[in-house]
């Protein structure tokens, strides 16, 4: 079992984390500059072993090792 973590925006990414993943993140945070994120944070879980990355405003990331590749998903 691993543990989880939170971080606030702008803050280094865990670095347990995939590169492709941290690339992600940084994309998602380079979207919102313009938004007053200040006492916005991320959640790192992990599902099945496969880190999950949720931020505050219901953005969530899903990592696939299979294709090293990150999922998008946005909460309405």
């Amino acid at each position: 079992m691993q543990l989880g973590t939170r971080w606030a925006v702008g803050a280094a990414a865990p670095d347990r984390l995939p590169p492709a993943m941290k690339a992600a993140v940084a994309e998602v945070e380079e979207e919102i500059a313009d938004t007053d994120t200040s006492a916005w944070r991320w959640t790192l879980t992990w599902l099945e072993g496969r880190p999950v990355v949720e931020l505050d405003d219901g953005t969530t990331l899903r990592y696939d090792p299979q294709t090293d590749s990150v999922g998008r998903t946005v909460s309405d």
